[in-house]
C-alpha cells in the first residue's frame, strides 16, 4: 500500500506546499495534507506535532549546523568554523533539486503570518545552537553571539538570492561571496 513508502514525509511536505499555493495555509486541514499524500492523519503526527510545521524541517537543520561546527578543524578561527558550518547546511538543505520545493516554500512564508513567525522562531533557535556550539569550543559568550548572529544574516542573505537564481546556481558560491559581503562590512565599520 503507498501509504507504507518511506518518503511520507516529504510526501506530506509536498502535499501541504500543493495546499497551501493553491486554498492558502489557513484553509488546509491536516486532513486534507494527509489525503492528498496518501497517508494517515496519524502518520502525519507521526512527523509533524502540527500544521505549522509541515513546512520546516525540524531540528535537521540546527543538528547540522552544530554538527559542522564541531567538525570545524580545532585551529580555524570561530567565524570559519560557522563557515564550514553553514558550507555543509547547504550541500545537504540547498540542493539543485530542492530548489523549486525551497522557492515555492519561501513564498508561502511570506504571505503567511503564522508561518512567518514560526520562521522567525526556528531563526532563534539556529542562532542559539551556534552559540551554544561555539561556546562548547572556547568561543567567549559575547564573541559567540555577535558572531552567530552576523553569520545567520550573511545566511540569509545567500539564501535569498539563491532562491532568486536558477536551481543550477551553487549554494556554496553564493554563500561565500554573502560571507565575504558581511565580513567587509564589519571591517570598514
Amino acid at each position: 500500500m503507498a501509504r507504507w513508502k518511506p518518503d511520507a514525509a516529504q510526501r506530506l511536505m509536498a502535499a501541504a506546499l500543493e495546499l497551501f499555493e493553491e486554498r492558502g495555509y489557513e484553509s488546509a486541514t491536516v486532513q486534507e495534507i494527509t489525503e492528498r499524500a496518501g497517508l494517515t492523519k496519524s502518520s502525519f503526527f507521526r512527523h509533524f506535532p502540527n500544521k505549522r510545521e509541515v513546512l520546516f524541517d525540524g531540528e535537521a537543520m540546527a543538528t547540522t549546523l552544530v554538527e559542522g561546527i564541531a567538525a570545524a578543524p580545532d585551529d580555524v578561527a570561530p567565524w570559519d568554523a560557522l563557515t564550514h558550518a553553514f558550507t555543509r547546511v547547504g550541500a545537504i538543505f540547498m540542493t539543485p533539486q530542492r530548489h523549486d520545493f525551497l522557492a515555492r516554500r519561501a513564498a508561502v512564508i511570506a504571505r503567511t503570518p503564522e508561518l512567518r513567525e514560526r520562521e522567525a522562531l526556528k531563526q532563534l533557535g539556529l542562532i542559539a545552537a551556534m552559540i551554544d556550539a561555539l561556546t562548547h569550543r572556547s568561543v567567549p559568550d559575547l564573541e559567540a553571539r555577535v558572531l552567530a548572529e552576523l553569520s545567520a544574516v550573511a545566511f540569509a542573505i545567500a539564501y535569498k538570492r539563491w532562491l532568486a537564481t536558477t536551481s543550477s546556481d551553487n549554494f556554496a558560491d553564493i554563500l561565500r561571496d554573502a560571507i565575504d559581503e558581511v565580513r567587509c562590512v564589519i571591517s570598514t565599520t
